[in-house]
């Protein structure tokens, strides 16, 4: 039988979908909570997906995170038969669990590069946009059509609206601000266009070059951030406003010396940003209040042998 009497086979995006989501989850420990979530398209034999996943905390961030690509790309390949690349990794969040994280043997020692930025697909905007043009086509066109075929007069907005284009010049004021209005949606749809969104994450260094795209999101660098500083002697309160190019850390200080506080707190917040591989490291500004408690332990020490002594007679 010939390769067109035998009929074809299409899998549908939802399929590949499922199957990737179930690949992320085969790589992560099982006692994971949160669950893997993504998305796929099917062009001809090829696919592309991408996955949002939490990954667990602690564990080298980068390794894991190709790990989990590799296992999602191989195993939907294997299911599906398509030619399925690298999918792109967002992670979403760190979950507590103790795991063994260890970069295979053969592990490419390459330079290490990403992608400067992830491009959104613009689907809310884009749907907008589609729906309007749409509803306004399919109305004139709906519109024209009974007026053809009926021999009825044209819609009454159709002819106010032609009449009312008729009576307005360029240099009315009505004709200018709708200008306006129509240049300003313009200039936001080339501003969509031209700039690539995504702007909540940020990109990591992987040792497999631009093929291999990981991102994490920044909600997820403040918690790791949050925990490093919380570890410092002294520190009762963090906050962590999570920026794309700085992050700034205040902390409220119990106990102890407030410049060694400082001191080892942007320690460990610069450490933890270096750790996980950004492709660019944000800067980091820490800022220690003391607690309405807080004393000096000079002025503590003066104030100890009072406390012991007590009333005298």
């Amino acid at each position: 039988m010939t390769a067109a009497g035998r009929g074809s086979t299409t899998i549908a995006d939802k399929a590949v979908r499922k199957i990737a989501e179930g690949a992320a989850r085969e790589a992560l420990p099982d006692s994971m909570v949160s669950r893997p979530r993504g998305s796929a398209t099917v062009q001809g034999r090829r696919a592309t997906v991408a996955v949002r996943a939490a990954l667990p905390y602690p564990a080298p961030l980068s390794d894991t995170a190709r790990q989990i690509q590799r296992h999602v790309a191989e195993r939907t390949r294997q299911l599906t038969g398509l030619e399925i690349p690298l999918p792109r990794l967002a992670v979403t969040g760190l979950e507590s669990h103790q795991v063994d994280s260890v970069p295979p043997a053969n592990e490419p020692q390459g330079a290490r590069a990403a992608q400067r930025r992830w491009w959104s697909a613009r689907r809310v905007p884009t749907a907008l946009l589609i729906l309007a043009v749409a509803t306004g086509c399919a109305a004139v066109t709906a519109d024209v059509i009974r007026v053809h075929t009926t021999g009825h007069a044209a819609a009454p907005w159709r002819a106010y609206a032609v009449n009312w284009l008729a009576g307005h010049r360029s240099g009315d004021l009505g004709t200018t601000v709708d200008a306006l209005v129509v240049a300003a949606v313009g200039v936001w749809l080339l501003v969509l266009a031209l700039t690539p969104g995504c702007r909540r994450q940020l990109t990591l260094l992987t040792a497999g070059g631009p093929r291999e795209s990981v991102a994490i999101d920044r909600s997820a660098m403040a918690a790791l951030v949050k925990d490093a500083v919380g570890s410092v002697d002294g520190v009762e309160a963090v906050r962590v406003r999570a920026g794309r190019r700085r992050f700034t850390v205040r902390t409220r200080l119990a106990f102890g010396e407030r410049e060694t506080a400082l001191r080892q707190a942007t320690e460990a917040a610069e450490r933890t940003l270096n750790a996980c591989l950004l492709r660019r490291a944000p800067r980091c500004r820490v800022f220690v209040t003391p607690a309405p408690t807080w004393a000096s332990p000079q002025q503590a020490a003066d104030d100890e042998p009072f406390a012991e002594k007590g009333p005298t007679a």
